[in-house]
């Protein structure tokens, strides 16, 4: 009997001592599928939100007042705009946007301003004017006077003169850079910053759908003031072999900043002087119409939010996607 006895405590140990091991066995298992799920790279987490729009604005002088209207049409539309990035007067107007001033205050200025409120005649070999009137100009009319204070961000692009190069001003004064941008060669006078003599943008970026896009934007809406500098006929003087030839080159160049744009509009300023400051209603109606014949394809563009991978380390801290911003190159 105790043979017995011994043998069923025996036999009850070995099922006690592989149940326990079963155990440890299933133990082991489950934590090794618990650190593998931890192991797991984390899959990006999909989110659908409204495009950031990025409005380029090109150069042409006075007919840059059509970009009035197509800002107009905009706000009554509301059409959000993420960011600007403008070239020569398209640079004016951008700044004076992007920091706080209205459409109606920008048509009021537009019937006010002629080409002697930014220009100063002058004898000087670089050229024929000085547009330094636009500091104190810019002084009275910007709600905000460097970039980082702006309520939407702005590019102003400028061309060295030595080199060629493209710059895109995005912190410190905006004023010097916005003179920059407006400094048309053979009239103006070089703007010398940070030791760099830059003229107008129109040079790099006739109309600056690259220096938006690197600002972040998903969709570029591009405004070309396509017309041309004289009358047709033979030219009258000097501005008109300079502005005429400026002309050529940019219609040759178009191709490189239309790669960059979704939509390109074109306001019909052709019928339109380059000084032509006295027909600012006009203007900025040809603006208001180029902008809403462009509207069904922008409403397009917030009706179908755009879907991309969105990493924790991507997003901002108020939940937003972060958005990729260029290095600064200070105005000073």
């Amino acid at each position: 009997m105790q043979v017995v006895g011994w043998a069923a405590r025996r036999a009850e140990d070995a099922g006690f001592a592989v149940n326990s091991l079963g155990k440890i066995i299933r133990s082991v298992q489950a934590f090794g599928r618990e650190l593998s799920r931890q192991a797991a790279p984390i899959l990006p987490v999909r989110t659908s939100r409204t495009p950031a729009i990025g409005l380029a604005l090109g150069g042409g002088f006075a007919r840059g007042i059509a970009h009035v209207g197509v800002l107009k049409v905009l706000e009554q539309e509301g059409i959000p705009v993420r960011m600007v990035a403008g070239t020569s007067v398209g640079a004016l107007i951008g700044a004076s946007y992007c920091s706080g001033v209205t459409v109606d205050e920008l048509t009021a200025m537009a019937h006010n301003v002629r080409f002697t409120t930014f220009a100063r005649w002058t004898l000087s070999r670089c050229g024929f004017a000085s547009n330094d009137r636009m500091i104190s100009f810019l002084t009275r009319f910007l709600k905000v006077k460097t970039f980082e204070d702006l309520r939407i961000p702005l590019g102003v692009t400028a061309t060295d003169f030595n080199t060629g190069e493209g710059v895109v001003f995005h912190s410190g004064s905006m004023i010097d850079p916005v003179r920059a941008s407006c400094a048309y060669p053979g009239m103006f006078l070089p703007v010398q910053i940070r030791g760099r003599y830059l003229v107008d943008g129109m040079l790099s970026h006739p109309v600056p759908t690259h220096p938006v896009r690197e600002m972040g934007a998903d969709r570029v809406l591009a405004v070309h003031l396509k017309g041309t500098w004289g009358n047709g006929g033979a030219p009258r003087h000097l501005f008109d072999v300079i502005g005429q030839s400026f002309a050529i080159a940019q219609d040759a160049m178009s191709r490189l900043w239309r790669e960059a744009a979704d939509l390109v509009i074109e306001p019909d300023v052709a019928g339109f002087a380059y000084d032509d400051f006295k027909r600012a209603d006009e203007l900025i109606r040809v603006g208001e119409a180029a902008m809403r014949q462009a509207l069904p394809a922008v409403r397009k563009w917030l009706a179908m939010p755009d879907e991309e991978p969105v990493s924790a380390k991507a997003v901002g801290a108020n939940g937003s996607a972060a958005v990729a911003r260029p290095a600064p190159m200070p105005a000073d």
